[in-house]
């Protein structure tokens, strides 16, 4: 488990892995309030190759797509939790709109998302797929969701 910041440091380790004949598996998110079925998912994420990369959105970035209350759990701490887990190997972290750049930078060989995407859709398909790669999506077993978790909370404690 490793959080690394720097991408030339992850373009690195990535080129390493390569010459190592490592699948890289490469999955992105918001992952704010860890719940079971991110822990699944990733743990079926990480079972699609050798080395799973995990990029979490910035606080600015969820800012952007969720609302000025969001991120709960900020971008250090969410990155520590998901560090930890079995079967992340490392954490990294983009401020884009989306994960495009970051994928044109690392080229996983499969890049994962939930199957609430459709496939066609889903950022850094064209990318990976030119390169040899493979897309795949994961069934969520649970219905948790953090939007859930959050309505939940106010509804049992109030705004």
């Amino acid at each position: 488990m490793s959080i690394v910041e720097n991408r030339n440091e992850l373009v690195a380790i990535r080129k390493k892995l390569k010459q190592e004949n490592k699948k890289v598996v490469f999955t992105n998110g918001c992952f704010d309030i860890l719940h079971a079925g991110h822990v699944d998912y990733l743990n079926k994420a990480k079972a699609a190759g050798d080395v799973l990369i995990v990029a979490l959105n910035t606080d600015a970035s969820i800012k952007k797509i969720k609302g000025e209350n969001r991120p709960v759990i900020n971008q250090s701490e969410r990155a520590f939790l998901i560090a930890n887990l079995k079967a992340v190997d490392y954490v990294t972290f983009f401020d884009e709109d989306t994960p495009d750049l970051i994928i044109k930078e690392l080229i996983p060989d499969i890049l994962v998302k939930g199957a609430d995407w459709s496939i066609d859709k889903i950022v850094g398909r064209d990318t990976v797929e030119q390169n040899g790669g493979e897309v795949k999506t994961i069934k969520f077993v649970s219905e948790q969701s953090t939007s859930k978790i959050i309505t939940a909370i106010l509804e049992k404690y109030g705004n």
